[in-house]
């Protein structure tokens, strides 16, 4: 997934100009697109995009909106919501990759970007599993340890990590150690 130069894409959205262009200025190196709202993010996505930065908060069509409907047309991106909203459980149901709070640096955007690339290499378990943890770390960043643990949902969300986790771990050791070392080394 990249453009007809091979770049990387980039598809910047939130409601404020200044915002995206100071995302556009800082991701270069790629090739960004800018919506200014969720019609125009999704008139604007097609296979070449790599990685959504996704405001929650815009009119007409907001974030998770844009997010389910990208999700529903089969788009193999990864997700980060770039957002001024506090993360609350509600995030559980949502399927982004990753979740930054507002305001972002230049350093947060470009590594989240690049972590959100590498990401795509991964099979489907992996890469939910790193959606997992993401929710799992941003609830732990954001509530406290007492809301973390009087909540059912929070509960789920450490068994789906830890079950994700287990599986994973069990098909690395299904590999000959060899062909892991190597593979690692192509990376």
């Amino acid at each position: 997934m990249t453009d007809e130069n091979g770049t990387p894409v980039v598809l910047a959205v939130d409601d404020e100009d200044r915002v995206t262009d100071a995302y556009a200025l800082w991701l270069s190196e790629y090739t960004v697109r800018t919506a200014s709202d969720g019609d125009e993010a999704l008139s604007k996505m097609d296979e070449d995009v790599d990685v959504v930065l996704l405001d929650r908060e815009m009119p007409t069509v907001n974030g998770g909106e844009v997010l389910d409907r990208i999700r529903e047309q089969g788009y193999d991106c990864r997700v980060a919501m770039v957002t001024g909203v506090e993360p609350d459980f509600d995030i559980l149901d949502m399927g982004f990759d990753t979740y930054l709070t507002k305001p972002v640096t230049e350093e947060d955007l470009t590594e989240t970007v690049e972590e959100l690339r590498s990401r795509a290499e991964f099979d489907g378990r992996a890469q939910r599993f790193f959606s997992l943890v993401e929710k799992q770390s941003t609830l732990e960043a954001e509530l406290s340890d007492r809301e973390l643990e009087t909540s059912d949902e929070y509960e789920g969300l450490t068994r789906a990590v830890d079950s994700l986790q287990h599986e994973l771990d069990h098909t690395l050791t299904g590999f000959d150690e060899d062909v892991v070392k190597a593979s690692y080394r192509d990376l």
